[in-house]
């Protein structure tokens, strides 16, 4: 059983840690089912649960059965049963008992004491009845034996997976990594009354000065239940009744309301009583007081333009799959997005632990939240497709996190034809219908990367490791300019897919890069991370970019950390100082890594400008000096301000730009100092107070550009 404890802060560290929707908190009363339990392997002709001894294994709840932190490591396996005892404290025998699962892969088939109790397949969460299937244990209480049986067919094609290879490989499977089958989120018992809340959506008011509350109870006394409303450490409080339906439509408004944003990421607690002659049902919602909104060609929040500095994440482990190893390493990955300069994670065809969403809410890192795909299109696939986007939608809308709901990716599940099949432009109207009439508060990408049918915004993913035509390209995407996007659809080949599936479509929508991303070693990829999202900053049309990725996956070797989150050597390139508010952009195309200039003398001469997303002007002083040659081979070089300089500031120019203006561009000259071969330019931007943006050029003589360097 969990119990609630606050930390010296009052922040409830057990619901935070242990319980499983802490959006949607029943925390008082919980049992958690993770551990072991009993395990056998199947086939498919396995309809009925193994006899007792049949059991041979253990398995370790809830990590997939191909991990090692299973303690099963089963690769390639179609079925199997899972059994263990649930035992219910006495206290609940006057309530309905009710099995709750985060997440299973793919079918489920939950048995009590031999009796059905539910059927589910999808990647999204569900529930179970189970009180009339228990049987009384002596000394009070209840008790029974729990079997789940699992299917995860190995071909995937027509059920949603998202990046889980399977057999026959589909069309992306290059880019797919080992499955995650069985039970892969929390398992977990709570009692209820026969009526109970089944839903509540939140949403802020029109004028932000309080909050929106759509209840929804069921059971036999749902009709005129006492519904009351409350919100923690505040006057607001509200009593109505359930309608008819069972549900009631509350404003809560707020004396003081304050705004949720990454800045200042405050959420409100809404506990929401139900009473009926059934008993009382209690839930605590957690909620941010904030409006995501499309205004033109812009994206704003709370009124303010927002860019977008995102972050592609998986949500893969090293030895435990798409199952975090514990809600610790949640938070950790928000943490390590945030300390590379990020202010928002593209969760990336998952549907996540619920756990991270909250810790995303708490810390104020934005969201994009996408459902997993399926491969091959069918109106098998479709179906699948749109029931884990339903569920998507369902569970996670109250996360004032999330601010971009996302649909199909890059045609997968599509066969990569929407440009010229109206039958799938047809599926991907379908889904975005779906999200806008279950939430219409947030902006909805229909296929994001490349062939845009409808959505909110026009997004585009772009890999090209020539910098040239890198910014050629990006300056026409940017300008919409560009009627198509170059994609490399096999290894060798480029093709152009139609920005738009309709040529005449309207563009007047926000425009942002969603993928990119170079480099084979670390150091290539922390050239590209530099050179290539500066070229995005560059442009004031953008709404943002979201680089390809986080970490590294298996043999997917493009993260800015390694797989087990530990740093990479980059080449002395900070992720903090290219993803900032703030940055400097240089105008030139650099050579490549190791020699951004090569030079036939010792003059250095570029245009600096300033790229600021922050609210006000920013105004300073462009400062540079040399950085010594061994800089290059990770020297005493550091990359905040002025560290590691030993020639000495060489200059100084007033630098300015308002926000969302590419500033003015500051002409700057130095030489490299007598007697060196090689050095790095340092450049920093001072506004008085504080360093505001920093970057660094690394310069090589031509007579040293085959690698001799001054010794």
């Amino acid at each position: 059983m969990s119990e609630l404890r606050r930390d010296e802060e009052g922040v409830m560290d057990t619901l935070e840690w242990n319980y499983p929707r802490p959006d949607f908190d029943r925390s008082a009363r919980w049992l958690d089912l993770s551990g072991s339990w009993e395990f056998a392997r199947g086939t498919a002709g396995d309809t009925a649960p193994p006899s007792a001894d049949g059991y041979r294994e253990a398995i370790i709840v809830p990590f997939p059965w191909e991990s090692a932190a299973s303690g099963v490591a089963a690769s390639w396996l179609e079925r199997a049963w899972y059994r263990r005892p649930v035992d219910v404290p006495s206290a609940w025998t006057a309530e309905r008992v009710i099995l709750k699962f985060g997440g299973v892969h793919h079918r489920a088939c939950v048995l009590v004491n031999d009796a059905l109790v539910a059927e589910h397949a999808g990647a999204g969460p569900f529930e179970c009845d189970i009180t009339d299937a228990l049987s009384p244990a002596p000394g009070g209480g209840l008790r029974g034996t729990l079997v789940v049986r699992v299917d995860a067919p190995n071909d995937k094609q027509a059920i949603a997976h998202g990046k889980q290879r399977g057999i026959p490989a589909a069309d992306y499977d290059s880019c797919s990594f080992q499955p995650s089958s069985g039970i892969w989120q929390p398992v977990w018992l709570e009692p209820r009354p026969a009526t109970f809340l089944r839903q509540l959506q939140v949403g802020a008011t029109e004028r932000l000065d309080g909050f929106s509350v759509a209840i929804r109870a069921a059971g036999p006394s749902a009709s005129g239940a006492r519904v009351t409303l409350s919100v923690e450490d505040s006057d607001a409080s509200v009593v109505t009744e359930a309608g008819p339906d069972g549900t009631a439509l509350v404003s809560l408004p707020l004396s003081r309301p304050r705004l949720w944003s990454p800045e200042d990421p405050h959420l409100y607690r809404i506990r929401v009583c139900l009473e009926s002659p059934d008993g009382t049902d209690e839930v605590t919602c957690t909620a941010g007081l904030r409006r995501i909104e499309v205004a033109g060609d812009e994206i704003r929040l709370n009124g303010r333009r927002l860019y977008l500095r995102g972050v592609l994440d998986q949500g893969y482990w090293p030895g435990s799959g798409l199952s975090a190893p514990s809600p610790e390493a949640l938070r950790r990955d928000l943490t390590l997005a945030r300390a590379a300069g990020y202010n928002l994670v593209r969760k990336h065809l998952k549907l996540e632990d619920p756990r991270w969403l909250h810790f995303a809410d708490q810390s104020g890192m934005l969201v994009w939240a996408e459902p997993p795909s399926t491969s091959r299109f069918s109106a098998e696939s479709v179906d699948a497709f749109c029931q884990g986007l339903k569920s998507m939608v369902e569970r996670d809308a109250n996360h004032p996190c999330i601010v971009i709901w996302g649909c199909f990716n890059e045609e997968w599940g599509l066969d990569w034809k929407v440009s010229d099949d109206l039958e799938r432009q047809d599926a991907v109207e379908q889904a975005v219908a779906l999200v806008r009439a279950m939430d219409s508060s947030r902006p909805v990408v229909d296929n994001s990367g490349w062939t845009h049918v409808g959505g909110d915004l026009i997004d585009w993913h772009y890999y090209e490791p020539d910098l040239e035509r890198w910014a050629k390209n990006v300056a026409a995407l940017a300008e919409d300019e560009a009627a198509g996007i170059p994609v490399a659809l096999h290894p060798g080949s480029m093709t152009v897919k139609p920005l738009l599936a309709r040529a005449d479509a309207a563009r007047d929508r926000p425009n942002l890069n969603s993928e990119y991303g170079m480099g084979f070693t670390s150091v290539e990829r922390g050239w590209y991370l530099k050179w290539q999202t500066q070229e995005l900053r560059r442009h004031d049309r953008l709404a943002g970019y979201v680089y390809t990725e986080l970490y590294d996956i298996e043999h997917e070797m493009a993260g800015l950390l390694m797989a087990d989150r530990s740093p990479k050597d980059l080449g002395n390139i900070s992720p903090g100082d290219v993803n900032a508010e703030t940055v400097l952009v240089l105008d030139l195309i650099p050579v490549r890594p190791g020699i951004d200039i090569e030079l036939a003398g010792r003059e250095v001469s570029l245009q600096v400008r300033c790229s600021h997303h922050g609210g006000t002007p920013v105004r300073g002083l462009l400062h540079w000096a040399w950085i010594p040659h061994l800089a290059l081979a990770g020297g005493p070089a550091d990359h905040a301000g002025t560290a590691g300089i030993t020639s000495g500031p060489s200059g100084a120019l007033p630098l300015s730009a308002e926000p969302f203006v590419l500033g003015e561009p500051a002409g700057v000259s130095a030489e490299l100092p007598e007697g060196w071969t090689a050095g790095r330019l340092r450049l920093w931007l001072e506004d008085g107070t504080a360093t505001r943006a920093t970057t660094s050029i690394d310069v090589v003589r031509r007579s040293a550009a085959s690698g001799r360097v001054q010794e």
